[in-house]
């Protein structure tokens, strides 16, 4: 088997178009499609951060997009790094519908997320079995044994052309996962476990691929893409690239740290690209191989706006999604009303944030609340408010826990937040001013409630998911307190205040503020 050599080092006389141009007859043509986070963005959604679309997304009409891409060449293959479930209907079909839907668009194979464990490890475990394309993971494993959890590699062939396909999950997502849910599997190194793989299949394939979800975790926010200060690196896919041999092409998922053209590896020649998540760009890779060497003499990468206005939805995704819907009319019941858009936020606080952290304290009856932006998974319309809109925006397992906090645990935590690691904490119940530009751990200037300073020794109750309760998303300092009490399912206390309030009014902001000099 003629191999691909890792020659991508094609930046001045090897320019795209022109190795386009002078491909002989004998070269191969591969086209590697991608996306990472779709998490069940099913529909388009405005593109109010863009000056050229309207709308943007969707899963109907991403998949049109790549039936056209397909047509113009029989060697196309589809991938996804990981983060297909979440969102009311995911939840409902216990993920059934996310396979489903990539069943129908013809995925090649998928690299495991985090989110697929929000139903606990042993839904995914027997979900992923409707899968007609590997699912993979090459580092996962049932704890305390050899035994892997999921496929670790896979060999695709199509058209005469050999693919290899190798899956991780960086063991830093898995603090993004409820601890019970993903505590029956061990998440190992991740390049001895890539290296295992590749060093199996190297020799049969033409390229490998690798499929990566790690990283920092991704900022939910809508606008993410045109707002620097939520891009983030993609350095652990770099240090990856370099770390293992025999990798072509490096998809990654996890921090949607969307590469507009591909990064090369500088040692390793690996080429590595990520999208921006929630089915709004499809990741595109062409390489041009010569047949007789196995040498790769060209590349061209992008990621493609998927313009909901341009591309019609694909009939039977669209079918599969209407079909789910119709199945759970319940979720499209409308039960409230909101006088205005409500959107979240990453780095700074947001309407949406203070709005459910509001709702937490009320329902748990503490002191103060908390909630993290990256449990915010959609906005909220204005308008009409149905079951399906508040599902979808906090859509995990969850409860309010309650517990005793001290003044210096509660700075603990404001510190941890204005690291940015994970995202500004949302907070009900107290304001706080920062400056950025402070070292890290020195960046509160001051925390008040109700006007009064809040002092180290003070005490107080507080209301925060379990996910984070736990210390997961790095916020440890809550794993220092017992909990004292649980004020319910999330799910139950959201849809319930939304039922029971005439109109839910949209927060002001300024409990938050930031004393940064260069501050926006």
């Amino acid at each position: 088997m003629k191999q691909v050599r890792q020659v991508l080092f094609l930046l001045g006389a090897f320019a795209c178009a022109a190795m386009t141009a002078q491909a002989s007859a004998t070269d191969k043509k591969i086209t590697l499609l991608f996306t990472n986070d779709v998490e069940s963005a099913y529909d388009p959604i405005p593109a109010f951060w863009l000056d050229d679309l309207e709308r943007i997304g969707g899963i109907a009409q991403m998949t049109t997009l790549i039936n056209e891409i397909r047509s113009g060449n029989s060697r196309t293959f589809l991938f996804d790094s990981g983060d297909i479930f979440t969102g009311a209907l995911a939840k409902e079909t216990q993920g059934a519908l996310a396979f489903d839907l990539m069943t129908v668009m013809g995925y090649d194979a998928l690299g495991i997320g985090n989110h697929e464990f929000e139903y606990g490890v042993e839904v995914f475990g027997w979900q992923k079995n409707r899968a007609p394309f590997p699912v993979l993971s090459a580092n996962m494993f049932y704890k305390g044994t050899d035994h892997p959890f999921a496929q670790t590699h896979t060999i695709i062939e199509r058209d005469g052309v050999r693919i290899g396909v190798v899956a991780i999950m960086g063991r830093d997502a898995v603090s993004a996962i409820i601890p019970a849910f993903i505590e029956p599997l061990d998440v190992t190194d991740e390049a001895v476990a890539v290296q295992r793989s590749v060093d199996a299949i190297r020799d049969e394939v033409d390229l490998v691929v690798l499929l990566t979800h790690q990283g920092k975790t991704a900022p939910m926010q809508t606008d993410a893409e045109t707002d620097p200060r939520t891009q983030r690196d993609i350095d652990a896919d770099i240090r990856l690239a370099g770390a293992v041999k025999g990798v072509d092409v490096l998809f990654a998922g996890h921090a949607d740290a969307g590469t507009p053209k591909p990064v090369v590896h500088p040692k390793t020649g690996t080429l590595i690209m990520q999208t921006y998540g929630q089915a709004t760009h499809l990741g595109f890779l062409e390489l041009i191989v010569d047949d007789e060497t196995g040498k790769v003499m060209g590349y061209d990468g992008k990621l493609i706006p998927v313009d909901s206005e341009r591309y019609a939805p694909d009939p039977l995704v669209r079918k599969k999604i209407e079909d789910a819907r119709a199945r759970f009319p319940e979720l499209f019941e409308v039960i409230g009303r909101s006088d205005a858009y409500m959107n979240r936020k990453y780095m700074e606080e947001s309407t949406l944030g203070n709005l459910f952290a509001d709702i937490f304290r009320a329902r748990a009856g503490t002191d103060i609340a908390f909630i993290h932006p990256g449990s915010l998974r959609k906005d909220l319309p204005a308008g009409d408010i149905r079951r399906v809109d508040v599902l979808d925006v906090y859509p995990f397992i969850d409860h309010v826990l309650t517990m005793e906090l001290n003044g210096r645990q509660i700075r603990d935590i404001m510190e941890q937040s204005l690291t940015f690691e994970r995202g500004l904490m949302e907070v009900s119940g107290f304001e706080i001013t920062y400056d950025r530009s402070r070292p890290e751990r020195e960046r509160v200037l001051s925390m008040t409630r109700s006007g009064e300073p809040i002092e180290d020794d003070d005490i107080f109750s507080v209301g925060a998911p379990t996910i984070i309760a736990n210390g997961a998303d790095l916020f440890t300092t809550f794993t220092e307190v017992e909990k004292t009490g649980n004020a319910g399912l999330i799910s139950e206390i959201l849809l319930d205040y939304f039922a029971n309030t005439d109109l839910v009014v949209a927060p002001p902001l300024g409990r938050q503020q930031d004393m940064t000099p260069d501050a926006r």
